[in-house]
């Protein structure tokens, strides 16, 4: 008789400070899907559910049953109904079957307008639902994590990279762990050590700096008994009592050893938090350091509204300096967020001129609206497929785009917030890299691992942004302040 897997997915990191809640339109958008066509969408592709699609094609003993599975790019807190909607038809699929293993897709840094902790909640109403059969998860490497995770948990590992181009090995090594888990190979015991530190994501890159430290170390005591070492960094933008960095370890029928490990790598998260720190100029200092850089490409990076930490799309500190300077070379501008300013460009066509203002539209507290005159340059439906690295070989639409012509500055405009992570976003909007001197962009790590080998320099400016380098002055409600680096 075949195993019975019951899987579901709730993948959203939320900036709390975001003005801008995650509806259900968002998630519809980028993946609201259920039932066995998932594995067919996600087939190939270096994804959790790609990792699910591999599992279940080499694994004929085990009949997988694909429940809701969600996932919406990062942005405010979930509305709270679609939340309870979403726990509501899991615990309906659930009761609905007799199953021997669970797998979870999560980030970890999941919270609504009512739910601080609701990927802890999520996993506590599955424990209920399925009492002791073993449960298996997949976090994203900023997840803000509490120990009773682990008590709720029976294996549970992280990525590993960032930008993060392991999410398949990720959900692999998950998958395999709970298939040995319930055969009775493994018995996983773990441990989860918060070291009491919020640090920030800029300098968390898994290539260099102390990430990489502890990420290298976590690998080398990855030997006897223990089965996964994650050392997560948190998210510092989503406001709970978890937030802030922690170290995950399972070991094999060995608590004490997953425990001197987890504290182990804690204690050099302590160490480390001094590197995390950083400082960044201002937005015109960062434009006169890429006209001065070497030939090629310079890409400038406005962290501060980084789709992929909850930006908003929507600030104006590079752009309202991009368009004081006026540089005299070729310049874009990636991207605002305005779909009011999206239907004028496509009734216009292609052409066509347009007064108009450019951001400031939802959080005007992070700049005002600049105003320009520009020509239609442009015109797409917004559909395209990654190249990846990251999610290679899966369809984004993000709606409606146009690109608007302002002498040597081209400006990106979409009806949804998507990040500029993937050179076909470029390809897509006609505008070859190599024929970009300042490339402008809301992004921050993951834009690298596509871009960064085709361009001469990268930069980051600080502007002000829902989510700024000056951790300092978010309203935390939830998050320990003294914890701040």
């Amino acid at each position: 008789m075949k195993r019975s897997l019951a899987v579901a997915r709730l993948w959203l990191e939320v900036n709390s400070f975001s003005p801008i809640p995650t509806m259900r339109e968002d998630f519809v958008a980028k993946e609201w899907l259920r039932g066995s066509g998932v594995l067919d969408t996600f087939r190939g592709t270096p994804t959790e559910l790609g990792a699910l699609a591999d599992f279940a094609a080499r694994h004929d003993d085990w009949s997988v049953h694909v429940f809701r599975c969600a996932a919406a790019e990062p942005g405010g807190p979930m509305d709270d109904a679609l939340y309870e909607e979403f726990l509501d038809e899991l615990r309906r699929d659930l009761a609905g079957g007799r199953w021997d293993g669970v797998y979870l897709s999560l980030h970890g840094a999941l919270a609504t307008g009512r739910r601080p902790c609701a990927d802890r909640d999520l996993v506590a109403m599955v424990r209920e639902c399925v009492g002791a059969v073993p449960i298996g998860a997949s976090f994203d490497m900023h997840a803000n994590l509490g120990p009773e995770m682990v008590e709720l948990l029976d294996i549970a590992a992280g990525y590993k990279t960032l930008p993060h181009i392991d999410m398949h090995d990720t959900a692999a090594k998950v998958l395999a762990l709970l298939d040995r888990c319930v055969r009775g190979e493994v018995r996983p015991k773990g441990s989860l050590v918060r070291p009491g530190h919020i640090l920030h994501s800029f300098n968390m890159r898994t290539t260099d700096g102390p990430m990489r430290e502890l990420e290298e170390l976590a690998l080398r005591r990855s030997t006897g008994p223990i089965l996964d070492i994650t050392p997560f960094g948190g998210f510092p933008y989503c406001d709970s009592p978890h937030t802030g960095a922690s170290v995950m370890v399972y070991a094999d029928a060995d608590a004490a050893a997953a425990d001197a490990a987890a504290r182990e790598i804690a204690g050099e998260v302590t160490r480390l938090a001094p590197q995390f720190a950083i400082t960044r100029p201002g937005p015109r200092e960062g434009l006169e350091q890429a006209l001065a850089a070497p030939p090629g490409t310079v890409a400038i990076l406005e962290s501060g509204d980084n789709t992929y930490s909850g930006g908003i799309a929507d600030t104006t500190g590079l752009f309202r300096a991009l368009v004081e300077m006026r540089p005299d070379v070729p310049c874009v501008f990636a991207y605002f967020c305005d779909p009011d300013l999206v239907a004028r460009a496509h009734a216009a066509g292609i052409g066509g001129e347009l007064d108009c203002e450019l951001g400031g539209r939802v959080a005007p507290e992070f700049g005002a609206p600049v105003p320009l005159r520009a020509s239609i340059e442009t015109l797409t439906e917004g559909v395209f497929t990654n190249k990846g690295p990251m999610q290679r070989g899966v369809e984004v639409r993000m709606g409606r785009s146009a690109v608007l012509r302002s002498g040597s500055i081209a400006v990106i405009v979409t009806e949804r917030r998507q990040p500029v992570n993937d050179l076909a976003y470029m390809e897509l909007h006609r505008l070859p890299l190599e024929r970009i001197r300042l490339l402008c962009v809301k992004a921050k790590n993951h834009f690298r691992a596509a871009f960064a080998p085709h361009c001469a320099q990268v930069l980051e400016v600080d502007t002000p942004g829902p989510a700024g380098i000056d951790l300092g002055r978010l309203p935390y409600r939830h998050a320990d302040r003294a914890a701040l680096v």
